[in-house]
């Protein structure tokens, strides 16, 4: 079929190419806007399609000549939607508007044509790429991974992510049409807004062994990749294929009610040494309040952990330990002809520290660290983390010089960590994730004035202190596997009142792994307005302390629950003031790590000691991360940047970006179906927060649906060469 194609295409050949590319051309496309003003509202639709059909007509001829051509191609696309955009422009002209109604549909009609000619072009290129190249079918049809010998397959990127081949070729088209009806029911605010009813009530009447099949076949199958780590091995595998990595996450979650959730977490954020009288210097916003007891408020897009027990915490180590395993290369342990470990390396598990240990422990860290800030800032001025401060312990004596010899206060400041520019920490963080500090002993910093030793953590009894070091020795051991496994970790960001504890922890777990390479990413949240200063000061600990700094960049989840939280207790709302504002936050933020890495590179060093993902949905700030890379000089090869997005949402992101070389991941979420409904719930809802996604990946899955049925192409079977950078 390809052929016959590429024969019928050459019979126009001349004439398509000399009349896009003789002198006249850009007279004649002048002539044709010419024709609108003076015809009237037939020549000036005419024109229009004049106008589109020439130049869709040059970019499907360029496509089908040659593969080198493809590159060109999507330039003379880009330059459709320059005259597009120019006939918009003159369409507006009150000399053409004569006639409004007239206008829009020529308008309209033309970007019809821009989106045939786009499909065409990506038709053509797919069809060049399978006729063209007998032996690169046959290379798809053995093994999803080519020989060392082969060149990996890559694809040129439409940056406006307007490719549904690309988008979707990793799909059959019954995939296509689930998808098709998930999205339309997400559409459904009433639907959406009970679904969990709707899924319970579905599970009643049609039972267990139909309501499995039922989901299997529609949310379940689409936002989830199987019940187990073995089950899910085809889904990753062909992921693969297409240039995809996959970033695990075992979604089973508790589904308890909000008065069990709020009597867990109350129980669970209070020391049972704590007396009824508060510090002088507590901190409202690390205390918990039993009207956000229940972390799950206004969150549709993030996991919640409630603590019950230690041993719960356990099984939780174990799991995550089981989804090291699922995506470690076994290579290393048992060689055979093929990897049989799901991601060949490049797997990544997302762990939450809360379902590690107890939370009261995290929120009383938490305020600790931020105590510490405004002791600093009392005693030397200015603002912000200890290390911004560029003090060194000589300034720390002179502070402290009106006190006299006093021991404990020799005894504090031997235990300052610092460098020779000056202090990183006034406690002795390492010794902390090291699993053998005291809590209540580490905290203390001398009164300025009278030298006694103050305590800047709430009172907490032995028992908490060995929940603390259990915590710290489950962490510890989940990144060592992950090491030895060659598997990377990323922390996810929790709220505001955990996260300066959660950020403290991961660091210096980077500190501890990641000596050779980013094994431990830690992850921040965009919409928060500290963002790109936590960020700034991470980067700089990792250079004075010399480890490998890994980052997941996101906008958040826990935005309008922050907000409501704030308002009631009565601190500063620590979120952006709108979305704009947090778009800008993450564009400054990931900015500065590229800038950061652009240093490394000039100056010889490995760019490799900062990693960035771009976990992000939005497609303006993956062009920006793009756009960006290329100006500076940062290529997919560097292995620094890689983006991701969640499996189910954003394919025409993901598979695109993966098949043109750039590091691309999708988060897969898997487990029994019964027992991820509250991670559908909140799947649901989540689509429903952004239509105007969804409004695009439906109506490129509609355009193709529409091409596999008119080409005969319903049972296609998605086979992928390309091999994940």
């Amino acid at each position: 079929m390809a052929q016959l194609r590429s024969v019928s295409s050459q019979r126009t050949i001349k004439l398509v190419y000399y009349s896009c590319n003789s002198p006249s051309s850009s007279r004649s496309l002048v002539a044709a806007t010419a024709a609108a003003t003076n015809n009237g509202k037939c020549n000036q639709k005419r024109a229009l399609h004049t106008t589109a059909a020439a130049l869709s007509g040059k970019a499907a001829l360029l496509s089908s000549t040659s593969n080198s051509s493809s590159v060109y191609a999507l330039d003379v696309l880009n330059g459709l939607r320059h005259q597009q955009r120019r006939q918009l422009q003159l369409s507006q002209s009150p000399f053409l508007c004569s006639n409004v109604g007239v206008g829009a549909r020529s308008l309209h009609s033309a970007v019809n044509d821009q989106q045939q000619a786009e499909v065409a072009l990506a038709e053509a290129t797919e069809d060049n790429r399978r006729a063209g190249g007998g032996k690169q079918g046959q290379c798809e049809s053995k093994s999803a991974q080519p020989n060392a010998g082969d060149q990996p397959q890559r694809d040129p990127l439409d940056v406006s992510f307007n490719d549904p081949i690309a988008a979707f070729k990793s799909k059959t088209t019954w995939e296509l049409v689930r998808a098709y009806m998930v999205y339309m029911i997400c559409s459904s605010e009433k639907l959406v807004e009970h679904n969990m009813k709707l899924l319970k009530v579905a599970r009643t009447l049609l039972g267990a062994k139909l309501f499995v099949l039922l989901m299997k076949s529609s949310f379940y199958g689409h936002f989830v990749a199987g019940e187990n780590r073995h089950t899910i091995v085809p889904a990753l595998e062909r992921l693969r294929s297409f240039g995809v990595k996959p970033i695990l996450d075992y979604s089973v979650e508790e589904d308890i009610t909000q008065e069990e959730a709020e009597k867990r977490e109350v129980e669970s954020s209070v020391s049972s040494a704590e007396d009824n009288v508060k510090d002088a210097g507590a901190l409202p916003q690390y205390h918990v309040d039993k009207s956000f007891a229940d972390r799950r408020y206004k969150v549709s897009s993030a996991r919640t952990y409630f603590y019950l027990n230690e041993a719960t915490c356990e099984r939780n180590m174990e799991t995550f330990i089981k989804c090291l395993e699922a995506v470690s290369d076994d290579d290393a342990k048992e060689p055979r002809a093929l990897a049989q470990g799901a991601t060949f390396g490049t797997g990544i598990t997302a762990i939450k520290l809360t379902a590690l240990g107890r939370p009261q422990l995290l929120l009383q860290l938490s305020e600790v660290i931020m105590r510490t800030r405004k002791y600093m800032e009392a005693l030397v001025g200015g603002q912000g983390n200890v290390l911004t401060h560029h003090k060194t312990i000589k300034d720390l004596e002179q502070y402290y010089a009106g006190i006299g010899d006093n021991k404990d206060v020799q005894t504090f400041l031997k235990n300052v960590t610092s460098d020779k520019e000056g202090i990183l920490h006034l406690f002795p963080w390492s010794g902390i994730v090291d699993e053998d500090s005291q809590l209540s002993d580490t905290f203390r910093v001398p009164d300025p004035i009278t030298g006694q030793m103050r305590r800047l953590i709430s009172q907490i009894s032995p028992k908490e202190e060995e929940m603390f070091r259990n915590m710290i020795r489950r962490l510890n051991t989940i990144v060592k596997t992950a090491a030895e496994l060659d598997v990377r970790i990323m922390i996810d960001a929790e709220q505001t009142y955990f996260q300066p504890a959660i950020s403290r922890i991961t660091l210096e777990m980077m500190r501890k792994y990641n000596k050779e390479k980013a094994i431990v990413f830690n992850t921040y949240q965009c919409y928060l307005r500290e963002a790109y200063h936590e960020v700034v000061t991470d980067l700089e600990q990792a250079k004075r302390q010399n480890f490998y700094f890994g980052a997941k960049l996101v906008r958040g989840a826990y935005m309008d629950q922050e907000r409501a939280r704030a308002s009631a207790l009565g601190y500063a709302d620590p979120v952006n003031p709108n979305y704009e504002a947090t778009t800008d936050m993450y564009h400054k933020t990931l900015a500065e790590c590229l800038r950061r890495i652009k240093v490394l590179k000039d100056v010889g060093d490995d760019a490799r000691k900062i990693g960035i993902m771009v976990a992000s949905h939005n497609e303006d700030t993956v062009r920006f991360a793009i756009e960006n890379m290329k100006s500076i000089g940062i290529s997919p090869e560097d292995k620094v940047i890689c983006f991701g997005q969640l499996l189910g949402m954003c394919d025409y992101i993901t598979f695109p970006l993966g098949q043109a070389g750039y590091s691309a991941y999708k988060y897969i979420p898997y487990g029994p179906v019964e027992e991820v409904l509250p991670y559908l719930s909140r799947r649901a809802q989540e689509n429903k927060g952004v239509l105007k996604k969804i409004k695009k990946e439906k109506r490129l899955l509609a355009a193709e649906i529409r091409r596999r049925l008119f080409r005969g192409q319903l049972f296609y079977k998605p086979k992928g060469n390309y091999v994940p950078i």
